[in-house]
């Protein structure tokens, strides 16, 4: 028995020498997926429990705007437990709806959109999605299928956003009585957004989405409208411009739309109904798609551009191996270029045959590889897609795991509903970090 016993024990020994040896060995290893040194995410990530503080709620946002307060806003904003950045901008979606609010569900019904091919079409599903249990989107909202009307919703977003630090929401915007092909008109909830916002210390920028009809003399009148009736609340995002005067800031949706000689009657000094140096002068941001486009832009009297899709590879102005020359252009014809980034992309529930233009989150590593590929060209600003384009799988907003007797939704697992915003802080602190370094 004791030599049994001896024997026990110098195995134990030995195998308690091999655990030790083996730790030690692994933290030796370097990562070796592609990320820089400097990535942060790659180590276990903090937990950024922290919120906020809000505004007063009972506070005029017009009137509480001390002056000049967006020529100073400059890139970031403190607060006691956290810091939001002007510098991140993040896509907005305010076109769900909810029985409870609506009277029906609408965009998370959405439909089953047929490929444009008769022959591809035929080989997949047709109809629309039947909520509470089967909605539009390969995950499923902590919230549940919301309505954007909803007060309680839009904190719970403002309170999301600032946890993601990103200082600017870009609302999806069209015309007061127009509405995408699923929706309906919610022009009228603008104001509502911009007071929600401004409890948060959050500031507003408009996405102008295409319409029928719709060229530069439209958009002319829709930027009319919008600085008239909303420039002067304290959420409205000015831009801090190399002349020194803070501008709004839209970002036109489809620009390539329409030709480049229209936009310049509206975009250049020159043009025969300029909105250059007017009471309306602001800073406008094309959609990059084709490579061509980026002479277009120029061209049509644009700012600066931005790439929007979150997909790599799904167009030229959408893969991270392009924005170092759209950069160079930018650069060498005094343009922005804002890169856009996303944790991934799944548009199958509501188009089944696009399956090869998914993108997989890989646990936040899409994500992690989109954001640093967009601090490698050093962008003024970065844009998210999105908090919340379900339909697209872009979002970053809260989500739980869900499943029915039909469906199994995606989810954050094995991390949480805050995973997306809390990446999203920790490379929007890291942007501005390097950001200083390079103004040094």
């Amino acid at each position: 028995m004791a030599r049994l016993r001896r024997k026990a024990c110098v195995a134990l020994f030995l195998f308690t020498l091999f655990i030790f040896g083996t730790l030690m060995g692994l933290r030796t290893l370097k990562p070796t997926d592609g990320f820089s040194d400097l990535a942060p995410g790659l180590e276990l990530l903090p937990i950024f429990g922290g919120r906020k503080a809000s505004r007063d709620a009972t506070a005029s946002p017009v009137q509480a705007r001390p002056p000049d307060s967006d020529a100073k806003a400059a890139f970031s904003n403190s607060g006691p437990e956290g810091t939001i950045f002007y510098d991140v901008h993040i896509f907005y979606y305010t076109w769900y709806g909810s029985p409870h609010m609506d009277g029906k569900y609408i965009h998370w019904d959405h439909i089953l959109v047929p490929h444009w091919d008769p022959k591809i079409a035929s080989s997949y599903p047709r109809g629309r999605h039947m909520p509470p249990e089967d909605i539009g989107s390969s995950f499923y909202p902590e919230l549940n299928p919301y309505s954007s009307r909803d007060p309680n919703v839009l904190e719970s977003h403002m309170e999301q956003i600032g946890t993601s630090a990103a200082g600017v929401l870009v609302l999806s915007w069209y015309p007061p009585g127009l509405a995408d092909d699923n929706g309906e008109p919610a022009e009228d909830l603008v104001p509502a957004v911009l007071d929600a916002a401004y409890r948060h210390n959050l500031k507003v920028a408009f996405h102008l989405q295409p319409y029928r009809g719709r060229n530069d003399q439209t958009v002319h009148d829709n930027i009319k409208y919008i600085i008239d009736r909303y420039g002067e609340h304290g959420a409205f995002y000015r831009f801090p411009s190399s002349t020194g005067k803070s501008l709004p800031l839209f970002y036109i949706y489809d620009s390539y739309l329409t030709p480049p000689e229209n936009w310049s009657e509206f975009l250049t000094s020159t043009g025969s109904h300029s909105v250059r140096g007017s009471a309306y002068d602001s800073v406008f941001i094309a959609l990059i798609v084709e490579e061509r486009h980026k002479h277009d832009i120029l061209a049509g009297g644009f700012d600066g551009m931005y790439s929007y899709f979150a997909s790599n590879g799904f167009s030229f102005g959408s893969s991270h191996q392009n924005w170092k020359a759209i950069k160079a252009f930018c650069d060498g014809n005094n343009l922005l270029f804002i890169p856009s980034v996303g944790p991934g992309y799944i548009d199958t529930s509501i188009r089944p045959w696009n399956n090869h233009n998914t993108r997989n989150r890989v646990n936040g590593r899409y994500y992690e590889t989109a954001l640093q590929a967009a601090l490698n060209v050093r962008p003024e600003m970065v844009t998210i897609t999105s908090f919340n384009e379900w339909h697209e799988g872009t979002q970053i907003e809260r989500a739980m795991p869900k499943k029915t007797a039909t469906r199994v939704y995606l989810d954050y697992q094995p991390h949480g509903p805050d995973h997306y915003l809390d990446l999203t802080r920790t490379w929007a602190e890291q942007f501005n970090k390097e950001k200083e370094q390079w103004l040094m």
